[in-house]
């Protein structure tokens, strides 16, 4: 399935990937007022769907955006789903503040008309990642930090430097020297015998496979936490090139990827890491919208 076979829905119905559908003057486009969720797709079924949804509505409410209309969201995603066929790898739900000012201001509530765009399209799962460290940092106290938007460009930027440097993830810090997160991945460090990950206040996204790694981890009994203030800084990152300690990211489309080269260097996927992406594999395998 390539990315031009990719299935929309738009405005209640399925739509080509070349066709137009946005307005202009959609405010998704024209400021990046929006917000998205991607999710896996499994044998023709979203993984972790209610959570996706879940997060779409918290990230919609505090960008000030209206709830989205789960039901209408799910009707699409069966209908692209269907369309799309066993080659579906990935659900993309983009949300937007739909046709506004050409500016920050938002028409009133009562005038807003959202927009809503489902597709389903291809996606590759690698077991492993390799990343770099990138100068540019997550602003921990931004008025969007932790929500899902479409505002991407940093992402963007950050991605097309560790693509240049031959990794296919980029790592940053927050503005106060901690280890925050990928461009779009969560990140995991291992070392004393703990998977340890940012907490939510370091500026990260609250991804769901984190929160379904972390949630698995406790009934499993493998050490697999959130950090303590302070305990990751972004410096933890020397100590996994000189083999004290390792990296691994997690994400929708990764699951959990150790990583096996940071900086153009190669390293080590640690024992630990190895037995978390066995588990959220195996645990995935049984229940799809856990």
């Amino acid at each position: 399935m390539s990315e031009t076979s990719t299935v929309l829905w738009f405005d209640g119905r399925l739509r080509g990937p070349q066709e137009p559908l946005v307005s202009g003057i959609d405010h998704g486009l024209t400021v990046g007022d929006g917000a998205f969720e991607t999710c896996a797709v499994q044998d023709g079924v979203p993984f972790a769907f209610t959570r996706h949804l879940r997060r779409l509505s918290r990230s919609a409410v505090g960008l000030g955006l209206p709830e989205p209309d789960e039901d209408e969201i799910r009707s699409a995603t069966v209908a692209v789903l269907a369309a799309a066929g066993p080659a579906a790898g990935r659900l993309r739900i983009t949300y937007t503040g739909g046709p506004g000012p050409l500016g920050s201001y938002r028409f009133a509530p009562s005038d807003q008309r959202p927009t809503l765009v489902v597709l389903a399209g291809p996606a590759t799962r690698a077991p492993r990642s390799r990343a770099v460290r990138v100068p540019w940092v997550r602003n921990e106290r931004s008025a969007v930090a932790g929500l899902k938007t479409t505002s991407y460009a940093e992402n963007v930027v950050a991605l097309a430097e560790a693509t240049r440097r031959g990794a296919d993830e980029a790592v940053l810090a927050n503005t106060v020297g901690d280890l925050c997160e990928g461009t779009g991945s969560n990140v995991l460090i291992e070392r004393d015998g703990e998977l340890i990950t940012p907490a939510l206040s370091s500026g990260c996204l609250a991804g769901i496979t984190r929160e379904l790694l972390l949630e698995w981890a406790a009934q499993a009994g493998l050490p697999v936490r959130e950090a303590a203030p302070g305990e990751l800084p972004y410096t933890v990152l020397d100590d996994v090139l000189e083999g004290r300690a390792y990296l691994t990211l997690c994400g929708s489309i990764r699951n959990v990827s150790p990583v096996v080269s940071l900086d153009g260097v190669d390293v080590a996927a640690g024992p630990l890491s190895l037995a978390a992406q066995d588990l959220f594999q195996a645990r995935a395998a049984e229940r799809v919208d856990p």
